[in-house]
């Protein structure tokens, strides 16, 4: 019980720098307006984003700005006549759960191999970080497209392939942490009285490893869902008619020289304000929980 106040303390000090963070409170309410998207998107979009068949003679029309728009259609409709608004809202959920997938493959994949490469070192951490240094030669987007390539198309693959790509990342910073943590005394003191390597990796070494991961996991969704995007627009990831985001641009970028420029816009805004977000509440994350910031 003595320690209680102080544990007490410490997450209202945090809490408090949380708050003073503008920047991450506004990130924060933009995941949260994510989240509450995705969830209930059901009863939040105005239409069916895939009615069945679909009403060409609504094609490309546009939203609430002009005389000419389709009523209940505020944000116009696309080629195939679908309302965009309602698209881009179960595309929320469609992104949104293909970056924490993505992610969290990453993070289990990239804590075992961090883990034991710091943690045992010699043979293990060096065999396990020349691969990763093999990974990192290659550019992220690149290595996801031959992955996908290689597995196949489609959703679920393109969420394997990114969250493999990130592995790496999330290995190295898992790594130093435990490199860092190995040498504390309580480990030394664990170490001593007998208990075994398991107890002190999980009891021990990686819950006080994990607050850089958090960190770092929150900015890499936010490149997580522009990498589902990208492989979207390429035609590599979610698949017609999915509402996905960046599948949704491949489709309409090439009507905008036309004027239909609501088709694209819209969805590039929705990648715009969920990465910017998610950048925000990871660098405020980072201000709070990496000592060294701390005034």
């Amino acid at each position: 019980m003595p320690g209680k106040p102080l544990a007490i303390s410490s997450r209202n000090y945090l809490f408090r720098r949380f708050t003073d963070n503008r920047s991450a409170l506004f990130g924060l309410c933009i995941l949260v307006m994510l989240v509450l998207c995705a969830v209930f998107a059901d009863f939040i979009a105005p239409n069916d984003p895939n009615p069945t068949p679909p009403d060409l003679a609504i094609k490309l029309k546009p939203g609430f700005w002009s005389e000419e728009g389709v009523e209940g259609m505020p944000l116009g409709t696309d080629a195939l006549g679908r309302c965009v608004l309602s698209r881009i809202i179960y595309g929320t959920r469609v992104s949104l759960s293909a970056g924490l997938v993505a992610v969290g493959i990453a993070m289990i994949l990239g804590i075992c191999f961090g883990t034991l490469a710091g943690f045992f070192g010699g043979a293990v951490d060096s065999v396990i970080m020349r691969f990763v240094d093999i990974m990192f030669a290659f550019p992220a987007l690149l290595l996801a497209i031959v992955i996908v390539a290689v597995i196949g198309q489609g959703l679920d693959k393109a969420m394997v392939a990114i969250g493999i790509v990130y592995t790496p990342q999330m290995a190295r910073i898992i790594r130093s942490s435990v490199l860092y943590i190995k040498e504390m005394e309580y480990i030394e003191v664990q170490q001593a009285i007998g208990s075994s390597r398991l107890r002190v990796i999980f009891r021990h070494v990686i819950p006080n490893s994990i607050a850089p991961v958090i960190v770092y996991g929150t900015l890499m969704l936010a490149t997580a869902i522009l990498d589902c995007a990208a492989l979207g627009f390429l035609g590599l990831g979610a698949q017609p008619p999915t509402p996905e985001w960046g599948a949704m641009l491949a489709k309409s970028y090439s009507y905008i020289v036309s004027g239909a420029w609501w088709a694209a816009t819209f969805p590039g805004l929705a990648i715009l304000f969920s990465v910017l977000g998610l950048n925000l509440l990871g660098d405020g994350l980072r201000d709070i929980l990496d000592p060294r910031l701390k005034q």
